[in-house]
């Protein structure tokens, strides 16, 4: 009876590896600003409407490398005309250790974009600063939020054809 305590109570002390997650690399695979209101030649006055889009995409890359791309589109837009748009698509490649298989997928569209979102803020804000407004500084995205929305987006999509291929998360690949 001893040995079954011992035994149990070795069990549950046992460390538990953390997960790691390590950035490989990051760097910007795509960015293009269009400086509407100039090249037309218009002058707006007036706030612009800011409206950004955040989408992601991630693939593995080799043995517990992954990559995530986020895609980041914004305009500045006023009654009178466009003053702007950017779009930019910026990757990071991460190494991530001891994260159980079922729970890559959450990490990779949650917290591996967190990591990388200052540097793609960044980017933005520079190259909007460089194109003669004000820079265009990104609010924090809840990517949790995000990864559900999308979960529940696909969900109704299998719902509603029927089936589909009978995945309950985005593909990874």
């Amino acid at each position: 009876m001893s040995d079954e305590t011992t035994n149990a109570g070795a069990d549950a002390a046992a460390p538990q590896t953390p997960p790691e997650v390590r950035i490989v690399t990051h760097y910007i695979r795509d960015l293009s600003f269009e400086n509407v209101a100039a090249q037309e030649g218009k002058v707006s006055t007036g706030t612009p409407e800011i409206n950004v889009t955040v989408n992601m995409d991630a693939g593995s890359v080799g043995e517990n490398r992954y990559q995530i791309g986020m895609k980041i589109n914004a305009a500045a837009k006023t009654p009178e005309t466009t003053r702007f748009v950017v779009e930019l698509d910026y990757v990071g490649v991460f190494d991530i250790m001891h994260v159980p298989q079922e729970h890559i997928h959450p990490f990779l569209f949650i917290e591996c974009p967190r990591q990388i979102l200052p540097y793609a803020r960044r980017v933005i804000s520079d190259v909007t600063r460089d194109g003669g407004y004000p820079p265009l500084m990104l609010d924090n995205v809840d990517f949790a939020q995000l990864y559900r929305a999308k979960l529940a987006e696909l969900q109704a999509k299998q719902e509603a054809g029927g089936g589909g291929n009978g995945a309950e998360t985005p593909p990874v690949a």
